[in-house]
């Protein structure tokens, strides 16, 4: 909130991946990449299966003033979980995926 008062912003946390001869940028809640479809109903597709597993996201340091089911909403789309998602797809027969942030 102080930030706020203050005009001060944060900019949004990035992740790369090397993805055969070329790096991807990803950033949380991007959805500027070509096949930004397919990424969020993968991890979609992929956070039911966990949940129905037994997966509880930790909300408590979201620090967002946003309600519980946003909250998780946007811990599903973190840049790492959107870069990972588009490694997954695009293993082209690779068995490593680098990702940095």
């Amino acid at each position: 909130m102080l930030m706020k008062e203050r005009g001060i912003t944060k900019s949004p946390g990035c992740s790369w991946l090397h993805v055969g001869n070329r790096v991807c940028t990803f950033v949380a809640g991007d959805k500027s990449n070509m096949e930004n479809d397919k990424i969020y109903n993968f991890l979609d597709e992929l956070v039911e299966k966990i949940k129905a597993a037994g997966y509880k996201p930790d909300t408590d340091y979201v620090l967002y003033d946003i309600d519980q089911e946003e909250k998780v909403e946007s811990l599903c789309k973190h840049s790492e979980k959107l870069a990972v998602a588009f490694g997954i797809l695009n293993l082209n027969g690779q068995s490593t995926i680098r990702l940095l942030m």
